[in-house]
């Protein structure tokens, strides 16, 4: 029995081998073949049946289509198309949820007698010079592919991870899928820099993973119930997206004056006066943070952010110590203590939190191994 273990063992690898190689040496053209009957057209009507918008979209999970929030706003009515083939009609049901901030909304989609379709989100992000394809409805030219790498991975707090992008985007491709080379969703197309040449933005797939299923509900709902961003806030998202901190603080301070007990707008605030150099201003909006929602993680982090660029690395590693309790497998929290360890001189705490970072993200333990050798 022994010796009829191995060539059965080997037989596996083999196949498991056989199947790897056969992946990786898959062709643009038979990705694009493979992951294109997953992405939609869209297109949204008003009480009338006048069309209002055009759009793309993808499905996330079988019978539910993921696209930008703004491009179902105001509608009572939208039918998906299908791309491959000739292409099929369906009606949209309703919606079963939205991301205000994240600009995301997950509808779903009558497909009786349909195959089923739903696509595999990127477990991680992209990293920098990436290539990735873009599939969309741009100027209404209907499963349109274009190719470009990404460019740039930028934080934004209370949002997430905002891949930009060089591959070409147009009007219809909000809520284009960006497909990495394996097939997987890296994000979704949601911005286009019009004073820029080939600047595209998307939001990171990891956002979508939040974005689950609720009871269908009316899209006539989202404007009955208001359930849109206070519009300086929503308008400081858009600029601080675009790197306009200077923009972006505005927003949010007008934002913090009509309601200053709204927590995320005085994150953002600190936020925009780190990125500007206003270490003090940053504190003080974070404390104001933090008044608000004492037990956030995040707010504590940033906070210990604005600390350590001030200079002030004592009270940065009492911060990033309180994000780290409240979130123990934080991997973000240990690279920032060990690295702050690390400035002060303390060795010995930094290379035990550069344990925990090890366990908990391999990739950001490489980043903080570059940065103390």
């Amino acid at each position: 029995m022994k010796n009829l273990s191995i060539p059965r063992f080997l037989s596996l690898v083999f196949v498991l081998l056989f199947a790897t190689v056969a992946f990786a040496q898959e062709s643009l053209p038979e990705l694009i073949k493979r992951v294109k009957p997953a992405v939609v057209s869209i297109v949204t009507y008003d009480a009338d049946g006048e069309p209002l918008m055009t759009g793309s979209g993808f499905f996330l999970r079988p019978g539910q289509v993921v696209t930008n929030l703004h491009v179902i706003r105001g509608a009572t009515r939208a039918d998906i198309r299908t791309l491959d083939g000739k292409g099929k009609l369906h009606r949209v049901t309703g919606l079963l949820n939205i991301d205000e901030d994240g600009d995301l909304a997950l509808m779903s989609i009558e497909m009786a007698g349909d195959r089923p379709r739903s696509t595999e989100l990127a477990a991680a992000l992209p990293d920098e010079g990436e290539s990735v394809i873009v599939i969309g409805n741009p100027l209404k030219l209907e499963g349109s592919v274009t190719s470009g790498i990404v460019s740039a991975i930028r934080e934004v707090p209370n949002v997430g991870s905002i891949v930009q992008i060089t591959a070409p985007i147009s009007h219809g491709n909000s809520g284009s899928p960006v497909f990495n080379l394996r097939g997987e969703v890296l994000g979704v197309v949601t911005v286009k820099v019009t004073n820029g040449q080939n600047i595209n933005l998307a939001m990171s797939a990891e956002r979508l993973r939040n974005l689950k299923a609720e009871p269908v509900r009316p899209l006539s709902d989202l404007k009955e119930k208001k359930e849109f961003s206070d519009q300086s806030y929503r308008s400081g998202l858009d600029s601080l997206w675009l790197g306009n901190y200077s923009s972006a603080l505005g927003y949010f301070e007008n934002a913090v004056n009509k309601n200053p007990k709204r927590a995320d707008a005085w994150v953002q605030v600190g936020y925009c006066n780190v990125k500007q150099g206003k270490s003090l201003e940053a504190i003080r909006a974070y404390q104001q943070a933090l008044q608000l929602e004492p037990n956030s993680a995040e707010i504590h982090n940033k906070l210990g952010d604005a600390y350590y660029y001030a200079g002030r690395l004592r009270d940065a590693i009492d911060s990033y110590i309180k994000a780290a309790r409240l979130r123990p497998e934080w991997a973000e929290a240990h690279y920032n203590l060990a690295v702050a360890y690390h400035d002060s001189g303390n060795d010995t705490l930094a290379a035990s939190q550069a344990r925990i970072l090890e366990r908990l993200d391999e990739k950001l333990y490489e980043k903080y191994l570059r940065e103390i050798l």
